[in-house]
């Protein structure tokens, strides 16, 4: 499958440093920018305000926030 729908990545950037972390975010993005659906498991703060993309929230299995240029936390 070279260009599926959609791409789950639960912590893509873990326990890497902040180079490799700046690469894989941008792959990702140029796999979402070819039409293919990313979605992503992040507890990185940096990433998130970067990117400035659809932010989803969960807590205990429940959505409590969806915001379309979405930062992390409630800011």
């Amino acid at each position: 499958m070279n260009r599926p729908k959609i791409l789950i990545a639960d912590e893509p950037t873990g326990n890497l440093d902040p180079q490799t972390s700046v690469g894989i975010m941008k792959l990702l993005d140029r796999i979402n920018k070819r039409d293919t659906t990313v979605i992503m498991a992040t507890h990185d703060q940096t990433i998130v305000d970067q990117m400035r993309k659809r932010v989803l929230e969960l807590d205990q299995g429940n959505l409590v926030r969806d915001q379309v240029r979405g930062v992390y936390g409630t800011a």
